[in-house]
């Protein structure tokens, strides 16, 4: 080598000396069209099965930044294949879809671990709380077993499941139809069984979760017994992972200045819980097992 600019080599790629070897990589990558093209393949077959998914998960399932797969995203929206979401992507018009409750279960785990051990903290002995469906809700009644002193109304199968072998927690579910996808109870008569009811706290999840519409649901059935759980409650506590932040579905159920608490993990869009605190939601900050520490 001369005296001039030297050279060196990172996974067979030269890189200037004085490059940063990460930008030095990606930006050699997306120079190569081969590359990029597999990279946008790999992000639609990911977001094809799950229904939606954040930047940070895509680009932890690709290898590359997220800077580089928030390019993809837009390239990929660009030829109709998805569409962009607040920190991540799903299916075009998904805001009308119900993902299976199987997908949801599997996505975000160790988010959804960390929400229900926060939320957990915010039942009290004696109390009486009503608990919707969803995985996250399912987590959070794994929390709630070693209770000793607790009510919990419920029209979600898996979270009465769960706490049904709990010798301190009792259980109330309400009649109604067998929603088969969330695995709930809906209808007239479910909506009726809970119409007369108070307890102290409602502990709600949903699809979706902005400042301009509160917390949403794709399906009309579940978004009404939402609604009648909510209303049973002194005070509402929404618990989302930061996939549903920011994200808008098709039916509201709670109106953002009904939450007084958002459940959610550090990878939550910062401007949209700033947004809701505003209005005078209580967001709370779920850590990650694995971020414990730094």
């Amino acid at each position: 080598m001369g005296s001039g600019t030297s050279a060196r080599t990172t996974r067979g790629v030269p890189v200037s000396e004085g490059t940063d070897t990460e930008s030095g990589l990606y930006m050699a990558e997306e120079s190569r069209p081969a590359f990029a093209a597999e990279r946008r393949e790999h992000i639609l077959e990911l977001v094809r099965a799950n229904g939606a998914m954040s930047l940070r998960d895509l680009a932890a399932k690709v290898k590359a930044s997220e800077v580089t797969v928030r390019r993809d995203v837009r390239a990929l929206e660009a030829e109709g294949l998805i569409d962009r979401r607040r920190g991540g992507a799903a299916l075009p018009g998904r805001m009308g879809h119900e993902q299976s409750y199987a997908g949801k279960s599997g996505q975000c785990l160790a988010e959804k671990a960390a929400i229900a051990a926060s939320a957990a903290r915010l039942v009290r002995p004696g109390d009486a709380i009503t608990m919707g469906p969803g995985s996250t809700a399912e987590a959070l009644a794994r929390e709630l077993v070693q209770h000793t002193e607790l009510t919990v109304v419920t029209n979600a199968l898996r979270v009465a499941e769960t706490l049904a072998s709990a010798p301190g927690v009792t259980v109330v579910m309400p009649g109604g139809s067998l929603h088969g996808s969330v695995r709930a109870l809906v209808g007239a008569t479910a909506e009726n069984g809970l119409a007369d009811l108070r307890v102290n706290r409602a502990f709600l999840s949903g699809n979706g979760v902005s400042a301009d519409r509160g917390l949403s649901t794709p399906d009309p059935a579940v978004a009404s017994v939402d609604r009648a759980l909510a209303r049973c409650a002194e005070e509402i506590i929404v618990l989302a992972d930061h996939t549903k932040i920011g994200a808008d579905t098709m039916v509201p159920t709670v109106a953002p200045e009904e939450i007084a608490h958002l459940v959610t993990d550090s990878s939550a869009d910062p401007e949209v819980l700033m947004t809701l605190e505003e209005i005078g939601a209580l967001v709370h900050m779920a850590v990650v097992a694995e971020e414990r520490g730094h």
